[in-house]
């Protein structure tokens, strides 16, 4: 009986790995935290506007996320916070604010938001468990992207912001 269990655990186990591989999940390891999400569903919509979206951004000289290697530096003990941070970042102040008159682009701009609200929920689950510590450096990042967003003004800031969802998305495409 316990040979069988074993075995259909481990299939079980095998079969979840391919079926998030084939369908383009991603499994995002946050400290201690795990989620699942669509990366490369995500990866194609933004693929999708970057080009509009970049080509309407007038400002080059500043940044606001600067890089992912900046990202990618966070502690693994404070990425989940950090990750739940700019979630809260794009999802109130980024997609919610970007105006367009492109019905294609407002459509796929729809799209990322509604993922990033499915890995929001996800994410809710691991800070409700207490297992997404908030330390120092996830908040001083984040005070440093907010500080980069204001220092533009608004609509300017939000355009900017969605050019740079590459960078976010290199980042959880490299965290392991």
């Amino acid at each position: 009986m316990k040979g069988s269990s074993f075995s259909l655990c481990l299939f079980s186990t095998v079969f979840s790995l391919l079926m998030l591989r084939s369908l383009g999940l991603k499994r995002l390891h946050l400290g201690n935290c795990v989620l699942s999400m669509n990366y490369q569903e995500m990866r194609n919509e933004f693929l999708e506007i970057k080009g509009y979206v970049q080509a309407e951004d007038g400002n080059l000289d500043k940044r606001i996320l600067k890089s992912s290697e900046a990202l990618q530096d966070t502690k693994p003990t404070e990425r989940c916070c950090f990750f739940r941070h700019l979630l809260r970042f794009y999802l109130d102040r980024v997609f919610k604010n970007y105006q367009t008159t492109n019905h294609h682009i407002r459509r796929k701009v729809s799209s990322l938001a509604n993922s990033f609200l499915g890995i929001k929920k996800e994410l809710r689950l691991c800070h409700d468990h207490m297992i997404c510590h908030c330390g120092e450096e996830a908040k001083k990042k984040y005070t440093q992207i907010l500080s980069h967003f204001e220092e533009l003004d608004a609509q300017t800031a939000v355009v900017k912001a969605l050019g740079e969802l590459d960078i976010l998305l290199r980042w959880i495409e490299k965290t392991k």
